[in-house]
């Protein structure tokens, strides 16, 4: 079963911003897709000009309903697409759906910012994030079950990615070698 979330936010950006909370490990022997060949999806967040929209695999049973919800979807969002940290979600994507997404915009000042630094920089609200700014956290809630903070924390990431993208703006991402 899919939890969705639904909130009616007016954003002034065009396209729309994609967020990931995952399950599984890096694989680090990789420099390139591979690393991410090991990460599941188990909340899909999207933020666009009219709102938010948060799709949550309630258990593991559930991702593969997650899974086809992400490929019915994906076609239909409006581009360019945004990431925090593009080669994070395009890998896990790449991977996941075994179907390249491109992602325009970057969000992130360089490669290794964090979104902790970029949001205190700014001066961005944390949005009630349960976790704040910890993706690990939020993994392990929704290994416990608990949906609800997950489903919180992706949508407080969203939000703040989006103040990010109307205080400062995007660059171009950097290149991910993809090998499947």
């Amino acid at each position: 079963m899919i939890e969705i979330f639904t909130e009616d936010i007016k954003s002034d950006f065009e396209g729309t911003i994609i967020d990931l909370e995952t399950i599984g490990n890096f694989d680090n022997r990789y420099g390139d897709s591979r690393r991410y060949k090991d990460i599941i999806p188990a909340i899909f967040g999207f933020i666009n000009k009219d709102g938010i929209q948060v799709l949550c695999a309630k258990n593991q049973n559930s991702l593969l309903k997650l899974k086809s919800k992400i490929v019915e979807l994906e076609s239909s969002l409006k581009k360019p697409f945004y990431a925090f940290n593009t080669h994070f979600e395009k890998g896990v994507l790449f991977y996941y759906l075994n179907k390249e997404i491109t992602f325009e915009r970057e969000l992130n000042s360089e490669k290794y910012e964090s979104k902790r630094s970029a949001v205190y920089l700014l001066k961005i609200p944390n949005y009630e994030d349960p976790f704040n700014d910890n993706g690990l956290l939020c993994s392990q809630a929704w290994l416990r079950g608990d949906i609800e903070n997950a489903i919180l924390h992706n949508r407080s990431c969203l939000l703040k990615e989006r103040d990010i993208l109307i205080k400062r703006g995007y660059r171009k991402p950097d290149k991910l070698r993809l090998i499947g």
